[in-house]
């Protein structure tokens, strides 16, 4: 009997973006009482999506196959480092959110996807985002001079997420997965409109959270992607008008922030910020699926095109020597102004902070003095670490300041920090492993739909913003942030090329009485039906903390 992909496959991966997207409202889902009772959804996501589908686990491609053994293997170690935790109750929370991250990764990446199936789950996921920064701003705007303070304190937004970082972070997960679906001619020509224009709105909602590590984590992506990815023409031309869109409405956004009032924002400057920046985003919307449609249509002739492409190519370097140029005479001296840097970012943060833009506070932050512990404390314990989410209690002991944080501020260094060296390989294996699948599905081979290619590229790009930011910022522990994450990288592998034929549609076969309760599936079925109860089990304790 055959069944439709999209009500079969795609139902219990839409059904899991409606969580996300309600996360990012309710304060990026940091809070247990959020994401423990969204796990156990998954977890029932998964559990209807190996039941009318089936899986064997040789069907799984091997390297899926390793990334999912890695990762179920380091989250079986963050539990059992609630054994030599300080903090056991932190230890166990921390060990639930990984759960959880293996559970969205295990649902997206296990079945293989339909490129315009996949295009279709992550186009919603985009856009849903771009609606609610579209909220956010419009909140803003009508917002009253009292309610203001709370939503932008000391001229950052915050809202919804709480934290401006984290706010800028979701808002720019969905940005390059904006861009590079807009840039595809496989998209239709009203998406790419909409995509283009969205991407303008999330990164202004991004820069009104005055966050740092965000421009230093888009100028990374930002040659990542013309490094790594292919078309770059193309990505080029859909770039251009973006930029100019961000470039038009930035000064509004960033008069916000540079003209506080005692410390409070003045909505005069708010309500320009909005106006211009909806303005921007529907100018570029419209141009971007203008073209579109010409293109489409295939309005123009092969030597025109030919020219076009000549000449974007010519202007793609004439900006990067610009840039080039740019960044010289900007630097100055690269030794001077490296060591100027460093010397920075090894001091704490002004006290008064409040006189305007928190960007041109330069790299001023107490992030130096939470790496010096992290580090301290891996090299104290270099194997199993000092258990998952356990890093307050050590900088306590061991701070030069008065902060009190509860992570180390980076992927990387919580992971050697909180599981050691053994913690930190299992992970990399996953990682890696994953990360070869979705470049896979990114470059194009004879036969494969550029489509397919496309969307694995875009939500690659999402995921490695995540990581990237991430890897300055206490991201791991927000769940809001991490689960979508783990989505992209899981969507990016569902997309690579497999054997074993198309995967249009789900054939659910009939066995036999005796084949369905052979030993080895017997076997596997009960196994698996262990796993999905300590799970629950594990979820709801969390929850019901």
């Amino acid at each position: 009997m055959s069944v439709s992909r999209v009500t079969v496959t795609m139902a219990p991966a839409f059904a899991t973006v409606a969580i996300f997207v309600a996360w990012a409202y309710h304060q990026a889902g940091y809070q247990a009482s959020q994401w423990a009772p969204g796990g156990l959804m998954v977890l029932g996501l998964l559990g209807i999506s190996v039941g009318v589908l089936g899986r064997k686990v040789s069907d799984v491609p091997p390297l899926i196959r390793l990334a999912l053994g890695s990762f179920a293997a380091y989250t079986a170690f963050s539990f059992l480092s609630v054994l030599w935790a300080a903090a056991p109750a932190d230890a166990f929370e921390g060990a639930n959110r990984t759960l959880l991250y293996l559970l969205v990764f295990t649902l997206f990446a296990s079945w293989p996807q339909r490129a315009d199936d996949a295009a279709l789950l992550l186009g919603t996921w985009v856009l849903a985002m771009v609606a609610l920064a579209a909220y956010v701003l419009l909140r803003l705007d009508t917002a009253t001079a009292a309610g203001l303070p709370e939503l932008m304190p000391e001229g950052r937004l915050s809202f919804p997420s709480g934290y401006f970082n984290a706010n800028a972070a979701q808002w720019l997960m969905a940005f390059w997965p904006a861009v590079l679906l807009a840039r595809s001619g496989r998209v239709p020509w009203a998406a790419r409109g909409l995509l283009a224009g969205g991407a303008v709105l999330l990164a202004e909602t991004a820069l009104l959270s005055q966050s740092r590590g965000s421009l230093v984590a888009m100028a990374v992506m930002l040659v990542l992607v013309f490094v790594l990815l292919r078309e770059r023409t193309r990505t080029f031309a859909l770039m251009v008008p973006v930029a100019l869109g961000i470039g038009a409405a930035a000064p509004a956004v960033l008069a916000v922030g540079d003209h506080l009032n005692r410390g409070t924002v003045s909505a005069v400057y708010v309500h320009r910020a909005t106006a211009v920046t909806l303005v921007a985003a529907v100018a570029v919307g419209l141009l971007v699926a203008i073209a579109a449609v010409i293109e489409t249509r295939n309005a123009l002739s092969e030597s025109a095109v030919g020219h076009i492409r000549r000449g974007l190519g010519l202007a793609a370097l004439a900006t990067l020597l610009t840039i080039a140029v740019a960044a010289v005479v900007a630097v100055g001296a690269p030794v001077t102004r490296i060591q100027h840097s460093w010397e920075s970012f090894k001091d704490s943060p002004p006290a008064d902070s409040t006189g305007g833009s928190h960007l041109a506070n330069g790299l001023e932050s107490t992030r130096y003095d939470y790496y010096r512990v992290a580090l301290d404390e891996f090299v104290a314990h270099p194997l199993i670490g000092i258990g998952v989410d356990n890093f307050q209690q050590q900088y306590l002991r061991h701070r030069h300041g008065t902060d009190a944080p509860r992570y180390p501020h980076s992927i990387e260094l919580s992971t050697l920090t909180y599981t050691g060296l053994i913690g930190a390989l299992l992970g990399a294996v996953g990682l890696g492993a994953a990360l070869l699948v979705g470049a896979s599905a990114v470059r194009s081979t004879p036969g494969a739909d550029p489509l397919a290619s496309a969307v694995a590229a875009a939500a690659l790009a999402g995921f490695t913003y995540w990581l990237i930011h991430g890897s300055v910022d206490w991201f791991w522990e927000i769940a809001g942030l991490g689960a979508p994450a783990f989505a992209l990288l899981g969507l990016a592998c569902a997309l690579a090329p497999r054997a074993g034929g198309d995967p249009d549609a789900v054939t659910l076969d009939a066995q036999s009485p005796a084949a369905a309760l052979s030993a080895r599936r017997s076997l596997g079925i009960g196994t698996l039906m262990l796993l999905a109860l300590a799970s629950a089990g594990s979820l709801a304790a969390q929850w019901m903390r």
